[in-house]
């Protein structure tokens, strides 16, 4: 049936009756009145509207239920990628409206106007705003995902814009391309006077840094590490939430075609009713092969792919913002492509949400890898992340202080998340800039045990580029949210701020100023030293004794760690950390390169590198 016989079906009906849509399927042989009859029992217990929810727990072809539900409304359905609307008529009653609603205001028509919606049994909520707008409506229906595509063709520059721009201003760092070149210049120029004029003064302000840099971070480390080795207070508590929320599942994509099946199937996996949970795959408007892939791998009908238009950027939290505006869920999480979920981590996360106090905006779940074997850097890499999630972050917490959110396997409360602005679109590490920016405002964010595992980075250039983005976005957020040091003291309290100084400040001197930190091994063997002038005979003694317990203490925590995970046998790889931390300098140095010539490029990681079993 083409649009133009649609048409003459289309009416016009201010109080559309309530449809019958499961015994409808049921005639049609679509399902069987049990299951049909189990599924609507779940979705008026969980207050989820029947029709998107039969769709997806049945598995139903988005455009057969169109069809379906005109039959049911005596309409006619038009599909509105094939016979586009006008745009005066969605600018007029508003895209992000629009997409809030499910209604598309399509084409003009004598007095009134013909308006598309996938959900026609809620449209006497819509009709009096409709009416005083447009005068006379005529209703048609329409695919869910093809309403969300036009109004997204129609809309695209606003859309876009939107979601480059989310974060307000004086919480991102897109002001720092105005200013970037002309600090880097500033930065060599003082760097070539003090060289030529000032070294030996220079020198011993860049070597007090660097001890004080290191004494701080390690310290931090030692008495986070502590405080999560004693038993955990009661606080983690979940429970069964009567009615279950809507999850979303913002999966941002790009150049993931080695990976694109695997994906599906992890997800798949997932233990949660499929009726209540909205994953959308966020594509970027060039990436064919990943397209391509996809459909070769079937996507369920379930899932949504959401193609994220050119802008002025591409980075990974422009891409998360702008799938926000289509998402359903109350609860709104993250996964990166190469991830493998615990399947019954939604669950888990629902469980979580529903025990806690409104003030708990977000849980994080803990990041392994399925490659730990795989070579030298990924074991390394794996020893540190067991120690970070499983020890310093769950430390960190416990003391009261700011996380610096992972960039995967974390979950929202949406309204809280809409409210600070969503991610910031500029900054390559869109999750620590949320940490700060949730503490901020007065939320917290709860360490959840619940395990995603990845692919770990095990080549030296893809792990150098991957920590330097990480190192770049750390110092780029760091000077952002210190713009102003009073009030983010004022926001955070004092020792939140401090909290902030040791982790982001702290982390960046130890990087950058690691060589002459390795200096000081020079000094155990007789070597010349450049403070030899100013530091007492005892003074190399008090540093070598600092250094060997520090490193102790790091080898000490990351055994503890492995051996409660169960990896013990990646302890004997503990004590040779030393030789895995100079990839980090050098990443470092990149990143301090790219702050002031290249502040938003995102240097992508490659995935599927490794095939998990």
């Amino acid at each position: 049936m083409g649009a133009e016989r649609r048409l003459e079906v289309v009416h016009t009906s201010a109080r559309l009756a309530s449809s019958d849509i499961g015994r409808s399927l049921v005639a049609r042989g679509l399902a069987s009145d049990q299951r049909v009859a189990e599924t609507e029992r779940s979705l008026r217990r969980h207050q989820i509207g029947i029709v998107d929810g039969l769709r997806k727990a049945l598995r139903l072809c988005a455009r057969d239920v169109a069809d379906l539900q005109a039959e049911l409304y005596d309409t006619g359905t038009i599909d509105p990628l094939r016979h586009p609307p006008d745009p005066r008529l969605v600018h007029q009653y508003g895209a992000l409206l629009a997409l809030h609603q499910s209604v598309l205001p399509w084409r003009r028509m004598g007095d009134g106007i013909i308006v598309l919606t996938s959900h026609p049994e809620d449209m006497n909520n819509h009709l009096p705003a409709l009416q005083e707008q447009f005068g006379d409506i005529r209703i048609a229906v329409c695919a869910q995902d093809d309403l969300e595509a036009a109004i997204a063709n129609v809309a695209k520059g606003k859309l876009v814009a939107a979601a480059e721009t989310l974060t307000p201003l004086a919480h991102s760092v897109r002001p720092w391309a105005d200013r970037a070149f002309v600090y880097g210049a500033l930065t060599l120029l003082a760097g070539f006077i003090a060289y030529h004029f000032a070294l030996t003064p220079l020198l011993y302000i860049l070597f007090g840094i660097a001890l004080t840099s290191f004494l701080a971070i390690q310290t931090l480390r030692v008495i986070a590490g502590i405080s999560a080795l004693r038993k955990p207070p009661d606080t983690h508590n979940s429970v069964t939430p009567h009615r279950y929320p809507i999850v979303s599942i913002l999966v941002p994509l790009y150049r993931e075609k080695a990976i694109a099946a695997a994906l599906l199937d992890r997800l798949g996996r997932l233990e949660y009713p499929l009726e209540l949970l909205d994953v959308c795959l966020l594509l970027e408007d060039n990436d064919t092969l990943t397209k391509v892939a996809l459909e070769a791998a079937n996507i369920p009908r379930w899932m949504r792919q959401i193609t994220v238009p050119k802008g002025t950027l591409r980075t990974k939290p422009r891409a998360l913002n702008y799938g926000l505006r289509f998402t359903k869920g109350s609860i709104i999480g993250v996964y990166d492509a190469e991830d493998a979920p615990a399947p019954d981590q939604i669950r888990k996360i629902v469980y979580a949400f529903s025990a806690r106090s409104e003030k708990v905006a977000c849980l994080q779940g803990v990041l392994d890898f399925y490659n730990a074997e795989q070579n030298f850097i990924s074991r390394q890499f794996t020893i540190e992340y067991a120690t970070w999630f499983r020890m310093i972050l769950p430390g960190l917490e416990r003391l009261g202080l700011v996380l610096p959110l992972g960039g995967t396997t974390l979950f929202f409360r949406r309204h809280v998340l809409e409210a600070l602005g969503g991610w910031d679109a500029h900054n390559v590490t869109e999750d620590a800039d949320l940490g700060i920016r949730l503490a901020r405002h007065g939320y917290r964010t709860e360490l959840i045990p619940t395990v995603t595992l990845e692919e770990a980075n095990c080549q030296s250039l893809p792990w150098v580029k991957q920590r330097s983005r990480w190192l770049k976005g750390y110092a780029m957020t760091y000077g952002t949210h210190m713009q102003n040091p009073r009030r983010l003291l004022r926001d955070l309290g004092f020792k939140k701020f401090w909290g902030v100084q040791v982790l982001f400040l702290g982390t960046l001197c130890q990087f950058a100023l690691a060589p002459l930190m390795w200096s000081f091994w020079g000094m155990a063997i007789g070597l010349p030293h450049p403070l030899d002038p100013i530091m007492p005979p005892w003074g190399a003694w008090v540093i070598g004794t600092f250094f060997l317990g520090f490193e102790l203490a790091n080898i000490s925590l990351a055994a503890i760690t492995l051996a409660r995970c169960g990896k013990r046998n990646l302890i004997r790889w503990a004590p040779l950390g030393l030789l895995y931390f100079p990839l980090a300098t050098a990443a470092m140095y990149k990143a301090l390169w790219e702050v002031f010539f290249h502040p938003f490029y995102w240097d992508k990681t490659e995935h599927g590198i490794f095939k998990s079993p």
